[in-house]
């Protein structure tokens, strides 16, 4: 039987339908290396033969995301320490060992030497139930809204082959009443033959609010074309279908927004989040999914470090205050803070003078909203830490006017 080592590292090259983890000890020489299925009963015998050949084991992985959701669940249950390499890391420690080839074993080796050389990488947490659900909830709507701009692209395209001034008349990103209007006309005979009385009331009979105006401005358009290009009975099929494919993605975009609605309300911090000015439901459980535990940050740098607002150094000799905007950051999270910013700063109140001030100091439109989102970090900061929502003081108020 093999002597255990005092101390090892695990490197683990995840993957969809296996894993393929490799053991080394302080000097860098294999233990022992092998392919991993991803099922439960094959990591559990992994993770035994592992910890059997070393007391202490430093396990590092190069994906955190779903495909590595199972080995890290795991390994939390079992008690190992956890750290992510990121794939860049990896990369470039690759190139420091000799040969080009590229293989899940090999992969395997240099996440654990990334592992054993870096202490400084981060620890790998298992989120929560409620994170993982924020998470997926949040990617499936964005998956969603996705979908739907890519129905309402095609949808335009091929109207506009055949019946160009009703594609010019509506806004079928934002106009509920004209997809809902494609899914029964289609074609300009069809829509004058039909008239506006009766198209309003068929309209109605859906739900469409403002009827009268769309049935109106269908049928001006109708009036404004009468020549039948060729295929248009094809394509005015293929709208008809586009259109009922956009509707029925509007009610699951609605139904998971509900989701998170539901979800973000359950999160112990989601009425301090909700509180700043310019984060609502969706951003909230949209920072929750990118940030993770908001306690897990040791303080506001952090935090904005991690969202990519505090600029880095790239001094050389006398050459020094050289600040540059970071590459390596979430651009979830970053997203997130830019986009609360931007609507905060559209509303009368702090965050509108903070932009307004900025703009004044001679910053662009862009600068001054990064400005605002890194102050708006070290006020949610202090909200989360304090426990307190967000309150405008009415001193502050006073003084302003």
């Amino acid at each position: 039987m093999q002597q255990s080592i005092p101390h090892g590292w695990a490197g683990v090259d995840v993957g969809k339908g296996h894993h393929w983890v490799c053991l080394i000890d302080e000097s860098g020489t294999t233990i022992w290396t092998g392919k991993v299925v991803n099922d439960e009963q094959s990591i559990i015998d992994a993770i035994g033969q592992v910890t059997a050949l070393a007391d202490r084991v430093v396990w590092a992985v190069d994906v955190t995301g779903t495909m590595s959701g199972l080995l890290l669940a795991l390994l939390v249950a079992h008690g190992q320490q956890v750290k992510y390499a990121p794939g860049r890391v990896v990369n470039q420690m690759a190139t420091a060992y000799r040969g080009e080839a590229k293989t899940d074993a090999r992969d395997s080796y240099v996440i654990a030497e990334t592992a054993r050389h870096r202490g400084d990488l981060a620890e790998v947490d298992v989120p929560t139930e409620l994170v993982v659900e924020l998470r997926l909830l949040v990617a499936h709507r964005t998956d969603l809204i996705a979908d739907r701009v890519r129905l309402v692209n095609r949808l335009r395209d091929v109207l506009s082959g055949y019946f160009p001034a009703l594609e010019r008349e509506f806004d079928f990103a934002h106009s509920r009443g004209a997809a809902v209007l494609l899914t029964g006309y289609q074609t300009p005979a069809a829509i004058r033959r039909i008239g506006v009385s009766r198209l309003e009331g068929w309209l109605a009979r859906r739900k469409v609010r403002t009827a009268g105006q769309v049935a109106q401005t269908a049928v001006g358009a109708a009036k404004a074309q009468h020549t039948t290009v060729p295929g248009e009975n094809v394509a005015a099929g293929i709208v008809a279908d586009l259109a009922a494919q956009l509707l029925s993605v509007d009610e699951r975009i609605g139904t998971v927004e509900r989701q998170i609605r539901v979800a973000f309300d359950a999160h112990p911090q989601a009425v301090i989040i909700e509180s700043m000015p310019g984060m609502g439901p969706i951003l909230g459980a949209e920072l929750i999914a990118a940030a993770g535990d908001l306690n897990g940050y040791a303080n506001a740098g952090r935090l904005a470090s991690a969202a990519g607002l505090v600029p880095v150094p790239r001094d050389s000799g006398r050459r020094t205050g050289n600040l540059h905007r970071p590459t390596r950051y979430s651009r979830k999270l970053r997203r997130v803070f830019y986009l609360s910013a931007q609507v905060a700063a559209m509303h009368e109140g702090p965050n509108r003078d903070f932009y307004l001030k900025k703009r004044s100091e001679g910053h662009n439109h862009v600068h001054a909203l990064i400005a605002l989102s890194r102050r708006r970090v070290d006020v949610l900061w202090a909200l989360l830490r304090d426990n307190r929502p967000f309150q405008i003081d009415p001193h502050t108020i006073a003084k302003s006017a």
